[in-house]
């Protein structure tokens, strides 16, 4: 499996700096601190599945939002199977310093170009260096050529692919 080395956060940062919060939408739990993300994640056994997005100005972000997300089949693939990490790149809405920075360097570090993207991973934290080591799983878009109304099944199906071949036997 690919891994990528993650320096920049140390594994207390975002929760002693009590800059990131948590929010709910649509019956989720959407984190924006990697560190909050990675906690839960190694709490629950779960991947996470990290969201790169315009929140205010992308369409298709919105698009993904509304069509997948918001849907009661990804509702309940959620819950189930990952922890939510929005990474978030506004245009309008002011975000601290810290959270920028760490969204830049998620994206920097996934090579992220364009919006939206998903990518599923795992995370470990460097006990010398407490910089995160991401290791990926798969990534996502959105689900061009879905049936009209059923881009949620498609979405999920790419998704479950992605953590289908990752299980260990």
């Amino acid at each position: 499996m690919k891994w990528i080395l993650l320096m920049v956060f140390s594994l207390s940062f975002g929760l002693s700096q009590g800059t990131f919060a948590a929010e709910e939408k649509d019956g989720l739990t959407w984190y924006t601190d990697l560190a909050e993300a990675h906690g839960v994640s190694n709490l629950e056994k779960k991947p996470i599945f990290g969201f790169f997005t315009g929140s205010d100005w992308c369409g298709w972000c919105k698009l993904l939002q509304r069509n997948v997300f918001a849907k009661q089949a990804f509702i309940d693939w959620a819950k189930e199977n990952v922890v939510l990490l929005e990474i978030d790149f506004p245009k309008r809405v002011q975000q601290s310093a810290e959270l920028k920075t760490q969204n830049q360097n998620l994206q920097r570090a996934l090579g992220v170009r364009g919006y939206p993207t998903v990518w599923l991973f795992n995370s470990s934290v460097n006990k010398e260096t407490g910089g995160f080591h991401l290791t990926r799983l798969g990534k996502l878009g959105y689900p061009s050529g879905a049936e009209k109304g059923k881009e949620e099944v498609k979405f999920l199906e790419e998704a479950n692919k992605i953590l289908a071949s990752t299980k260990q036997p």
